[in-house]
């Protein structure tokens, strides 16, 4: 090390020397992006198996081996969580992973500022949905001006709210999904009201929603009346 010390010396005294790192040697698939395209393979085999698809469809699927199958669904090591982030596109990466009730509490508990919903969700266990597209002329406002509203704001707020509301939807499209829930038949809208009101205004008819069930029954009610949104056709 003194030899090597000396060796600089000559070039360079009484002066800061900056040493770059050495560039460490990627693994195999890390450059190509094989790596993430299995791990984002796998979450989604997950995903559809947690919801009750079976190993030989997933097999036929993903031209895998039953005992492929089993290994990847079975496998003991949790999935690493995707970063968050208020966005579409950061619910959906939880999606993948199965991870989307994760994602909602951390909406909730950040962003969302609703501390109190995120608390009720957890107090039993629940079936969740998406994101997924859906006619937003199917879920109504409980949080508005009007009379009769289960939550009723000032006027003068909800407008000034709103109209903030459209600017940015008018330049982001990333905007979080709408939480939902589907229960008796039907659809109460818990996160999302001011945009709701927003996206009616600009003429968007539809975006992104997670929908949360309780009962198995009326989970069971919701895939059979909806199941062409579950499938991405709509008419």
């Amino acid at each position: 090390m003194e030899a090597l010390l000396r060796q600089i010396q000559k070039y360079v005294s009484g002066k800061t020397v900056y040493i770059p790192a050495r560039e460490e040697k990627q693994s195999w698939g890390e450059t190509s992006g094989y790596k993430r395209y299995i791990y984002e393979r796998n979450c989604e085999i997950k995903a559809k198996f947690k919801t009750g698809a079976g190993i030989e469809t997933l097999a036929e699927e993903y031209f895998l081996s039953p005992e492929s199958i089993k290994r990847i669904v079975y496998a003991k090591k949790e999935v690493i969580m995707p970063k968050y982030q208020c966005s579409l596109s950061s619910a959906m990466d939880f999606a993948k992973c199965g991870k989307v009730e994760e994602w909602i509490h951390q909406y909730l508990l950040s962003d969302g500022h609703n501390k109190e919903f995120s608390d009720g969700l957890k107090l039993f266990d629940r079936f969740f949905i998406g994101p997924i597209q859906m006619p937003l002329q199917l879920f109504m406002r409980c949080c508005g001006p009007e009379d009769g509203m289960k939550y009723h704001i000032p006027e003068n707020w909800f407008e000034k709210h709103v109209a903030e509301l459209k600017d940015v939807l008018t330049q982001q499209k990333d905007m979080p999904p709408l939480i939902v829930h589907y229960v008796d038949g039907g659809f109460e809208l818990n996160d999302g009201n001011h945009r709701l009101e927003a996206y009616s205004r600009l003429g968007i008819a539809e975006y992104y929603v997670i929908v949360w069930i309780t009962e198995k029954e009326e989970l069971e009610d919701f895939n059979e009346k909806y199941s062409i949104y579950l499938n991405g056709v709509k008419e």
